[in-house]
């Protein structure tokens, strides 16, 4: 059985919800943030980087939202939540459960943290050049969702178990009020029907 090494408020509730999605057994050993918002020295216990999310299964631990999902799906799937390799859909899959840490998160969050962006790149502040690449990356998320109603296309798939938090990141960490986009807003509601993710979402991030 896979062991989920779950960090409040992190990446890790995507495992969860993927779980649920596939319907597989799991269990979930919880860590809570300490006062500066990191993760607890015990992490580093069970793998040395002490990240988040990361999961057992049997002698292996492994850390990193994509591998976690891939390896998830490829071993345990059962061929459940990915297009066959020969399908259409295939290779924009591959894009979206990539791009969500490769490049969407990896530029909001350091947006996050760089505050008002001293360092320069050229003569553009690092700030510019992070809201310039956030911003483009938003739009183009945006009219994504405008042409079909998953990532992937017409059918919901491990890449919107990536995906989803990007765009909860933009509610959640920056505040950003989702009115301009509606394509967003009518995938968020999509997404919020699926019973694996009330599940997952009321387990991983449940109400004060």
């Amino acid at each position: 059985m896979i062991t989920i090494y779950h960090l409040s408020n992190s990446r890790s509730e995507r495992i969860i919800w993927l779980m649920e999605e596939l319907g597989l057994p799991y269990r979930v050993e919880k860590f809570h943030r300490d006062a500066n918002m990191l993760a607890p020295a015990e992490m580093r216990a069970i793998h040395p980087l002490g990240k988040s999310p990361m999961i057992r299964d049997g002698d292996i631990v492994l850390i990193e939202s994509g591998a976690i999902v891939e390896y998830i799906i490829n071993r345990h799937g059962g061929g459940k939540l990915v297009p066959a390799v020969s399908a259409a859909d295939y290779p924009r899959y591959l894009q979206w459960l990539h791009f969500a840490e490769g490049s969407a998160l990896a530029y909001l969050v350091g947006r996050m943290f760089l505050g008002d962006g001293s360092g320069m790149l050229g003569q553009v502040s690092s700030k510019d050049f992070l809201d310039e690449n956030c911003e483009r990356y938003i739009d183009y998320i945006e009219s994504t969702l405008g042409e079909q109603p998953y990532f992937a296309g017409a059918n919901f798939t491990a890449a919107d178990i990536m995906m989803i938090y990007v765009i909860d990141f933009l509610k959640r960490f920056e505040q950003r009020d989702l009115t301009p986009y509606p394509n967003m807003v009518r995938y968020l509601a999509r997404i919020g029907e699926r019973p694996a993710f009330q599940k997952a979402m009321a387990f991983a991030n449940p109400s004060p």
